[in-house]
């Protein structure tokens, strides 16, 4: 059933006691459903006359239902039981949550790391149909996975073009040579609606139903509750969640998100590249953090901290000052965070739907590939680590611990510290552990990111937010790189160039970027751990 609550204390319910009357007096709600383009100024028109397909995609992602069911059926025939989505950002993080939530497998290669590449592709190749999710089709990541897939099958004795789904706009560049090519088969999907706004448009469905999810049951959910965003009333979900996101006041622009038995897998992964891409633009903004149950930042009652716990429907309302409890439906989850992240971008004041500082990284790394220049000297070497920084951030640093300490010296009242580990996601997930222990040391929110992944999403944020980040980059030398058919470059130097792109980007922009490269990933791993767990008690000493 399609349903969601907010409850609201503090600081937040200050906010939606304060701003719904005018976002009701304004007929938000009513506007943003009927596609009103000028809510968000002048400055946004252009963009926002093309971008809001998604308030109203219910008819076109139903008639969608049928084919991706019998092409599932088609497929389970043949003895296809393993999908393998190839997308980034939008394109696989709504599969991601909708599969996981469902309790069906769904691969989701959204990386550029040589050794995860080949795990994904030496995992049941003769059970796996692959779908390749890309608006353009010029993403590099997806055409670099669709050329090694292609060649894996051939190499298995597949036809290629039978194992090959994709997902893309209407006479894209990869519409067109899909249909060419003869690949299985081709989605179009709704071009007036963004990636990070598409979890109920083809990018979201075709995956996810493939791989078994009840997309039905998806879409009821969410046109139930699509009836009631509507309404220019003050119990309206979509706009008091909208005000909670972009209206206290002073704004509190770190959102912490904690799942606390809501039942909805990946939700908080989900909404945060939505929120951050959406809104950290124009020296504004707010960058959702990730958190675990006991999280510091659940307790650390900074001012520029705002907590929002997921929850199941029949939790209890949320009884700390500066938190928010939302329960609810996955579909209706989905769309209620999309209307409610629009509406905090107009009273921001900022374009919801562009992404400016997302393509300065994709032009740094594409022009790191073409010159394909020698790698910068590390400044130093420490064991089996490389780090690089600027002088000024690394001064007299001499080891990997030093050289955190100063990184996180540079950290403001109210900063935080993002990482970014460009390394294999599912091989190396328990370094993402690190995280609550970061927030510990520094006092500050931090978030975790892997890349290539996370510059679909929060890198918006990271360049084109408040300057008051801090960065720790991790990079790894791969067990053996993977070239890329017909590319003059392979994953592992596309990877470093996404990596070293992103770097360049940040720190032209001012941020403060400490890089460390793994020449061992193995005992690089563990010598980090071995740091960070030394700064605990340091830190712990600090703060008695």
């Amino acid at each position: 059933m399609g349903s969601m609550t907010i409850e609201a204390s503090g600081p937040a319910l200050a906010a939606i006691d304060r701003l719904t009357g005018q976002l009701v007096a304004d007929k938000t709600a009513s506007r943003l459903m009927a596609k009103d383009h000028t809510l968000w100024g002048t400055g946004a028109e252009e963009e926002a006359a093309v971008r809001l397909g998604w308030v109203d995609l219910f008819d076109a992602s139903r008639a969608l239902i049928p084919r991706i069911l019998h092409l599932r059926a088609e497929l389970e025939a043949e003895g296809v039981s393993r999908i393998v989505l190839c997308g980034m950002g939008g394109s696989s993080l709504a599969p991601e949550v909708i599969t996981r939530t469902a309790g069906v497998e769904l691969t989701v290669l959204d990386s550029t790391d040589p050794d995860q590449v080949r795990a994904a592709m030496a995992d049941r190749i003769e059970a796996t149909a692959v779908v390749v999710s890309s608006k353009s089709g010029s993403t590099v990541e997806t055409d670099s996975q669709r050329r090694v897939f292609e060649q894996a099958f051939t190499d298995a004795g597949l036809d290629a073009r039978s194992r090959i789904i994709i997902v893309t706009d209407p006479d894209s560049p990869l519409d067109e040579s899909a249909r060419a090519s003869g690949y299985r088969a081709v989605f179009n999907a709704d071009p007036t609606v963004g990636g990070r706004y598409s979890a109920l448009t083809a990018f979201g469905l075709v995956p996810s139903g493939l791989a078994g999810a009840d997309i039905e049951a998806l879409l009821n959910d969410a046109e139930e509750i699509a009836e009631f965003l509507s309404d220019d009333d003050p119990a309206n979900v979509g706009l008091r969640l909208g005000a909670v996101l972009g209206g206290t006041d002073p704004l509190r622009d770190k959102i912490v998100f904690v799942d606390a038995g809501s039942g909805i897998l990946g939700l908080a992964d989900w909404a945060e590249q939505l929120i951050a891409e959406s809104t950290g633009k124009q020296n504004t903004g707010v960058l959702p953090v990730v958190a675990e149950q006991g999280a510091p930042e659940l307790t650390s009652g900074a001012a520029d901290v705002l907590v929002v716990k997921l929850v199941s429907a029949d939790a209890e309302a949320a009884q700390d000052d500066a938190a928010v409890s939302v329960s609810g439906s996955l579909g209706s989850q989905l769309l209620v965070w999309e209307f409610a992240t629009a509406v905090a971008g107009r009273l921001l004041g900022i374009n919801p739907f562009d992404q400016p500082d997302v393509e300065a990284a994709k032009n740094a790394a594409r022009g790191l590939l073409d010159a394909q220049p020698e790698r910068e000297p590390a400044a130093f070497v420490d064991g089996a680590i490389e780090v690089r920084g600027s002088a000024a951030l690394l001064g007299t640093a001499s080891t990997v611990g030093d050289a955190m300490e100063n990184l996180f010296g540079s950290l403001g009242s109210v900063g935080y510290l993002s990482v970014h580990a460009y390394l294999d996601r599912i091989a190396q997930s328990p370094l993402a552990d690190v995280r609550p222990s970061l927030a510990g040391i520094t006092g500050r929110p931090v978030t975790f990111g892997w890349g290539p992944r996370f510059l679909h999403s929060t890198g918006q944020f990271h360049k084109g937010g408040p300057a008051v980040g801090v960065y720790l980059q991790i990079t790894g030398t791969p067990a053996e790189d993977l070239a890329i058919p017909d590319r003059p470059f392979t994953f592992g130097e596309l990877i470093t160039a996404q990596a070293a792109g992103d770097a360049q980007v940040l720190e032209s922009h001012g941020r403060p970027v400490l890089r460390l490269h793994l020449t061992d990933r193995s005992a690089g791993l563990a010598q980090l751990r071995a740091v960070i767990d030394h700064l605990v008690p340091a830190a712990e000493d600090g703060n008695g």
